[in-house]
């Protein structure tokens, strides 16, 4: 059932705020806040370089996979995704049927020097395609918008706007009657079980 006061969905690239505006949403909204990577680390025993290291980007993608999965059946949450979680099209689709889910934006430069400042950001997680940190940007951002964009109901562009803006933008859209009810006519019909 779409629940959106009940759980928020954020998604984007790495970079654009996910955990900070997830953390501060949930703590307005008096919702547990559950960020999948230090889930996933946390579940594998050890940090996510390591699991794409020994086992591959395909093994880590599986652990994702389950943990999404997972999570659909959650209310009272605020889920901040993995970049890449978005690729698991036939869970998102059904994880989006439960919740609201905001894609936060920001251009290349801006997803590029937050990267270059963040310290943990670069230690965490490995490269995807090998590539000088802006092509990869680049290719990877190219590859996902249109997956981000399908599978998404509210769109925040982040960058140049302060975690307390987007959190204050998502609120909003949560309390607009009219845009809520748009989005649950566009869903399908049929109940997810849980």
């Amino acid at each position: 059932m779409f629940t959106p006061q009940r759980k928020i969905i954020l998604t984007g690239y790495r970079a654009t705020g996910k955990t900070l505006v997830g953390q501060m949403l949930a703590q307005d909204l008096d919702l547990e806040f559950l960020d999948m990577d230090p889930m996933l680390e946390a579940r594998a025993g050890q940090p996510i370089r390591q699991i794409v290291a020994q086992q591959g980007w395909g093994q880590f993608r599986l652990l994702e996979r389950d943990l999404l999965a997972e999570l659909v059946c959650c209310n009272d949450v605020v889920i901040s995704t993995g970049g890449g979680a978005i690729l698991h099209q036939g869970v998102w689709n059904l994880l989006r049927q439960t919740g609201l889910v905001v894609w936060l934006t920001a251009d290349i430069d801006t997803i590029c020097r937050r990267l270059a400042e963040d310290e943990k950001s670069t230690n965490q997680r490995p490269s995807l395609t090998d590539s000088d940190i802006y092509a990869e940007v680049a290719q990877v951002l190219a590859e996902r918008e249109p997956l981000y964009k399908k599978g998404s109901q509210l769109t925040v562009d982040t960058g140049n706007k302060s975690a307390r803006e987007i959190v204050h933008i998502i609120e909003k859209a949560l309390g607009d009657d009219k845009f809520l009810r748009k989005i649950e006519a566009s869903l399908p019909k049929d109940p997810i079980y849980c």
